[in-house]
């Protein structure tokens, strides 16, 4: 005997939904302040994590939002963990007003080159560090240190009096504390900002990453610039970060996709770093700009005044500071 079945057309449409949902992928939305498809390491990083994932076809997607189009600078740490945001590239000294032991990811000479930024990363500094980041509510996909330098509109800036009399962005409280012991009037705000700060007689100088003295066109805005060189004062810790409770709800799948995907974008950083210097160096100069290198006596002299300003300010504010800025010095 044969049975007809019959479906009805609503019956049909919620089985095409319910099997629409499960092939559906997770979209992930990841938002960071740099330029969009312009060549930034930054942007590039999450672009090609976007594309391993997808690649990897494990029902999830990244929708990149470069350029603070989805957040701006100085949320994106809070909207991260609070769950409101999945993926960002971030300076992570900018977090440092809610946890001040980011301010260690931007220590004035605690960096001393490329090669060993690298050798911090897999050290207990690190672990330090990623220990508060957990606890924070963000978990690290990619490792990356962006070298720096100093640039201005009045004069070269080198040791550290030519410093004094100057308007200042710097990058955090640890550089704010040494330029300010300096001579120098300080103004906090993102490296997005410093263009139209500069052009508007906000700011006469400003220290920041090398890919965002290209990326922002810093060039058009002043006259000399102070390249990182062999005795660089500047390094700063520019992570990618998931959200933590996102990452708690994806599959193990998808979490095995990321990883593999945030370690090939950080080897592709580890490869373009050297570079970006030198790109730096070659488009200021090509623009007109004076680039110059500290000298040892240089370094050293502002290495005094950040032991007397900002590592002891860490050291005796900030929980386990000491500790962190030991665990750092004890990397060689």
């Amino acid at each position: 005997m044969k049975r007809h079945i019959t479906i009805t057309a609503a019956a049909l449409g919620l089985a095409i939904a319910a099997a629409s949902a499960a092939h559906a992928d997770t979209v992930l939305r990841a938002s960071h302040q740099f330029p969009g498809g312009q060549g930034d390491v930054r942007d590039e990083m999450v672009q090609m994590m976007a594309r391993h994932v997808e690649e990897a076809d494990v029902g999830l997607t990244i929708e990149v939002y470069p350029g603070q189009s989805l957040f701006k600078a100085r949320e994106q740490w809070g909207a991260l963990t609070r769950g409101r945001l999945d993926i960002t590239s971030l300076p992570l000294d900018y977090a440092s007003g809610r946890h001040p032991e980011f301010s260690a990811t931007l220590m004035p000479g605690l960096v001393r080159n490329h090669e060993h930024a690298q050798r911090l990363n897999d050290s207990e500094y690190m672990e330090m560090i990623k220990a508060v980041i957990l606890d924070g509510g963000a978990r690290v996909l990619s490792d990356a240190w962006l070298s720096g330098g100093f640039a201005s509109s009045e004069r070269c800036i080198l040791s550290p009096d030519t410093v004094e009399g100057q308007n200042f962005r710097a990058a955090g409280p640890a550089f704010e504390q040494m330029l300010e012991a300096a001579g120098a009037s300080i103004a906090s705000m993102p490296s997005s900002e410093i263009y139209t700060a500069m052009q508007t007689g906000v700011l006469d100088a400003a220290n920041t990453s090398s890919m965002s003295f290209v990326s922002f066109r810093l060039y058009e805005q002043v006259d000399c610039l102070t390249e990182p060189g062999d005795f660089a004062l500047w390094f700063m810790y520019e992570p990618i970060l998931i959200s933590e409770q996102v990452w708690q709800g994806l599959t193990e799948e998808q979490q095995a996709a990321l990883t593999e995907a945030g370690q090939e974008a950080e080897a592709f950083f580890a490869a373009e770093a050297a570079n970006i210097d030198r790109q730096m160096v070659e488009v200021y100069e090509e623009n007109g700009v004076e680039v110059v290198r500290m000298s040892e006596d240089d370094y050293n002299a502002w290495l005094d005044i950040a032991r007397e300003t900002s590592y002891k300010n860490f050291a005796e504010n900030v929980p386990n500071g000491q500790a962190i800025i030991d665990a750092a010095l004890a990397v060689e």
